[in-house]
């Protein structure tokens, strides 16, 4: 096998060798099929078993009960910025958002286009370097919904605590930390996430929706559009992603041989504390721009003293087989993404190769 780089991608990002390793083996003979998973119906038995059996393994990771409905969709977690008030936003109302940053700007910019908007609470003034608190969150009591995004690939800021928004139904965008560490997922009405970070390949969008929440649906929506139409055909109004719906499977099955939301967020927590605590050891060469209590798991955005050491450092990290170190072309600098599919081997190579930079450039 030709020799694999340590993919540090913000998305689409790295994804498990093993289940690699099982795509290559059955990509041109599924199952007995005589035919690759990208060419049976999705309409048969064979593939029938592959996309329950994903949202079989989505409900047990997640603790889900039969309130909430599993959904697979197209046009990425961006469709969702303008789908959500489109079906949730009546006449009349208002939808709360958090802005954080990129994403969430953007999802307020579409609820804008579609109707009337309160900020909730924003960290932009600060140049987007913490989330607000949840005590800091703040919303009419009559409002149709909060909606926040959970992790900011850009900034690097993640909520570790969530607002508690009574009988505002709680909506959050978690495209880029899904899965990653343990969250009560039972407090939100409506969470989704592209698959292309934590889940899987690009390509399909997983949204999870409370039943009570789709009885709120607009009237008179685009067919496509009306998320009921989904959940009453099982995501299967219209060909699905069965390529990219079969990896999220895969995935999900080695996340739960990895012991679960709780033995994968074994495993984050030490990969991030070997980044942060190199930053911090060393502040004069590695600055973290986020507030400690705002600090993502999975995005770690840092600079160097210069951005002449910042373009040498992502250089000499992709010819020492570290790619994917450039921060976001909005922000610069370096970020190191880790998702789950990062191997603890891959946090403490990369951490080797920064601490070994900062003495050669100190």
């Amino acid at each position: 096998m030709t020799k694999r780089i340590y993919n540090f991608n913000p998305g689409p990002s790295t994804l498990p060798l093993s289940v690699l390793k099982i795509v290559q083996q059955e990509l041109l003979d599924f199952k007995g099929t005589g035919m690759s998973i990208m060419e049976i119906s999705h309409r048969s038995a064979e593939y029938d078993e592959v996309h329950n059996a994903a949202i079989s393994l989505i409900r047990e990771l997640m603790g889900l009960d039969d309130s909430f409905k599993v959904l697979f969709v197209g046009g990425g977690a961006s469709t969702q910025f303008a789908y959500i008030p489109m079906n949730f936003l009546p006449e009349g109302r208002t939808a709360a958002y958090v802005d954080t940053g990129t994403w969430s700007s953007k999802a307020i910019k579409e609820a804008e286009n579609l109707g009337s908007v309160h900020l909730a609470a924003s960290s932009r003034a600060s140049g987007y370097t913490y989330v607000p608190k949840p005590e800091d969150i703040d919303f009419p009591e009559d409002a149709a919904y909060l909606h926040l995004t959970s992790n900011n690939t850009i900034k690097g800021t993640q909520f570790h605590h969530f607002p508690d928004p009574g009988d505002v139904p709680l909506i959050c965008d978690m495209s880029s930390d899904i899965l990653s560490h343990q969250v009560d997922f039972s407090k939100f009405s409506m969470i989704y996430a592209g698959a292309q970070k934590n889940l899987g390949p690009s390509g399909v969008t997983v949204l999870i929706i409370r039943e009570s929440m789709l009885e709120k649906c607009a009237a008179g929506l685009p067919t496509m559009i009306d998320y009921r139409t989904h959940a009453s055909k099982n995501s299967l109004f219209n060909t699905p992603p069965s390529l990219t719906i079969y990896i999220v499977k895969l995935v999900l099955e080695w996340l739960k041989a990895q012991g679960g939301v709780p033995g994968i967020e074994a495993v984050n927590r030490q990969k991030k504390d070997l980044i942060y605590n190199l930053i911090d050891a060393y502040p004069d060469f590695f600055r973290g721009p986020v507030e400690k209590d705002s600090r993502s798991w999975m995005n770690i955005a840092l600079r160097l003293p210069t951005e002449e050491l910042e373009a040498r450092f992502v250089a000499e990290a992709k010819a020492a087989g570290f790619v994917g170190l450039k921060g976001h072309r909005s922000v610069g600098g370096v970020r190191v993404s880790l998702y789950n599919a990062m191997t603890l081997e891959g946090a403490e190579k990369v951490a080797d190769f920064m601490d070994t930079f900062r003495k050669a450039n100190s």
